[in-house]
């Protein structure tokens, strides 16, 4: 198995390279000319695009090829003060650049819309606005010139009392957007709601690619093994690669989610780093079915946390280093 590994957004080993610097909307509001405040939105968003290809040549110097990038590159986009402002058209420079270098160097890059978008809800107001953010982040993946290969995160989202409403909701919802929009989707488990397996019933029913969280599995199952889930999981990426959607998407591995629980008190939350021994166990178990795997580590550490996985990893039965973020298991 062909093993890859990438991180979130931020590197702790380049400096001074924030994707997500931002102005409040309390100091927006006080800036009297409106117009120069757009200005100065637009160029902190140019600013956080030109850190993104800083991090992304960072990646490349370390044969990092998978990525998640920030979804807060234009401040307050989106927000109600703002009405209809599109600022991505005064950005397309930025963001082609961005975008050729990912698609020079064969990155696989991606976002991960916040928890306030969420497809389960019974609000109108909260399912257009978490609508328009999907269509936003498409819309800056177009920007760059990239085809359905870069994909957005989502989470089914909350319960509401009712989880098979939800549920229902949820995938009603999901098939009345874009085809476009669909398309760019996986879906992940939670830590909380909806688990692995209810995940994984819902993407196969709106034909969505399922993201396995191994982190969020552990503490929040119904005592579902994570290996024998895997067949139907990667069965959810085969079925995407057989509508020929284009030839990079159609080659796209199965991505997976890893991090580690920062302690016993905090199970749900993220530590610095990531344990090798359980993820070791797991992909050990899956290679005999797993031609090639990515991995976005969610550690606190980020590309940091990627590099000490790497030689733990290394040092594991059976592993052979490729290059500096890339492993034969």
């Amino acid at each position: 198995m062909l093993i890859r590994l990438g991180y979130v957004a931020m590197s702790t080993v380049v400096k001074n390279a924030s994707p997500s610097k931002t102005m409040t909307a309390t100091n927006f509001s006080k800036l009297l000319d409106r117009e120069a405040a757009i200005r100065k939105l637009q160029r902190i968003g140019a600013e956080n695009l030109h850190n993104t290809l800083r991090l992304l040549k960072h990646n490349r110097a370390h044969d990092i090829m998978v990525f998640r990038f920030s979804s807060r590159f234009i401040p307050l986009i989106g927000h109600e003060m703002l009405g209809d402002w599109d600022p991505i058209p005064a950005l397309s420079a930025e963001f082609e650049e961005l975008g050729s270098y990912a698609k020079q160097n064969n990155m696989r890059v991606s976002f991960h819309p916040d928890h306030f978008t969420v497809l389960s809800t019974p609000r109108k107001d909260v399912l257009q606005k978490s609508v328009e953010d999907l269509e936003r982040h498409s819309a800056m993946l177009n920007a760059m010139g990239l085809g359905m290969e870069a994909m957005c995160n989502i989470h089914v989202g909350g319960a509401y009392g009712d989880k098979a409403k939800a549920a229902k909701r949820f995938v009603h919802n999901f098939t009345a957007m874009r085809m476009p929009i669909q398309r760019r989707i996986t879906l992940e488990n939670d830590d909380k709601t909806f688990n692995a397996l209810e995940t994984l019933e819902i993407a196969e029913e709106v034909g969505a690619p399922m993201v396995l969280d191994v982190h969020h599995h552990a503490v929040n199952n119904h005592g579902e093994d994570a290996v024998q889930l895997w067949p139907r999981i990667q069965e959810t990426w085969l079925a995407r690669a057989r509508l020929h959607l284009d030839e990079a998407s159609a080659s796209l591995p199965p991505k997976i989610h890893v991090s580690s629980p920062k302690g016993e008190t905090e199970p749900r939350s993220h530590a610095d780093y990531v344990e090798a021994g359980p993820l070791y166990t797991f992909l050990k178990a899956i290679a005999p079915i797993t031609p090639k795997l990515d991995i976005m580590i969610e550690a606190k550490m980020k590309d940091s946390a990627l590099f000490k996985l790497m030689e733990d990893l290394k040092g594991q039965e059976g592993v052979t280093a490729l290059d500096e973020a890339s492993l034969q298991l």
